[in-house]
């Protein structure tokens, strides 16, 4: 029998030694565990035993519902800026005045002749003859930068002075003049 209980010995010191191999192995485990487990809730903070899967779904929801909330905004601005720009394709931001003496008297030039025109070349001229005792008024309208009636030679040069006033440009300067605010007006 003392072979047999040699081999059960052996057998019982294999079963311990992998007993203890197990044992380190699950201490190593548990070491690594708490580590990753450390390190989840640096990532985690506040979430508690949320796991990372469900962090990042989170995460991504409210990336989601952001981007979301975004492009509707950015909708609404384009869609307003649209509008902007049309309007400002209608103002009358290019002028030309023309200053005479209609009937060759020393008057001091009381007469005129105003262009006035948006960017596409759209608006009228206004012209204001003066006499010693009566002043008339005539507009003719003027469509893409052409009269729809000829025109006094003082009218076609404050045409042609509006025509060559400038456009607006991107940064809001007409003919390199940079936008200002009106006196006691603040940019901010």
């Amino acid at each position: 029998m003392g072979g047999a209980d040699s081999t059960w010995h052996l057998i019982g010191a294999a079963s311990l030694a992998l007993a203890v191999i197990a044992v380190i192995w699950v201490v190593v485990l548990t070491v690594q565990l708490r580590r990753i487990r450390r390190a989840q809730s640096v990532v985690l903070g506040d979430h508690g035993n949320a796991d990372l899967i469900a962090h990042a779904a989170a995460l991504e929801d409210q990336v989601r519902r952001g981007t979301e909330e975004w492009q509707g905004l950015s909708d609404r601005l384009a869609t307003r800026m649209g509008g902007i720009e049309g309007a400002v394709l209608r103002v009358l931001s290019r002028h030309g005045l023309v200053r005479y003496d209609a009937y060759g008297e020393l008057s001091g030039q009381q007469s005129c002749s105003l262009a006035l025109l948006d960017v596409r070349g759209d608006g009228f001229v206004l012209t204001s003859i003066h006499h010693r005792d009566q002043a008339r008024l005539y507009v003719r309208r003027i469509v893409r930068g052409k009269p729809e009636h000829r025109l006094a030679p003082e009218e076609e040069q404050a045409l042609d002075a509006a025509l060559h006033s400038g456009m607006i440009a991107a940064d809001g300067s007409i003919a390199g003049v940079p936008p200002a605010p009106r006196p006691g007006v603040s940019e901010e």
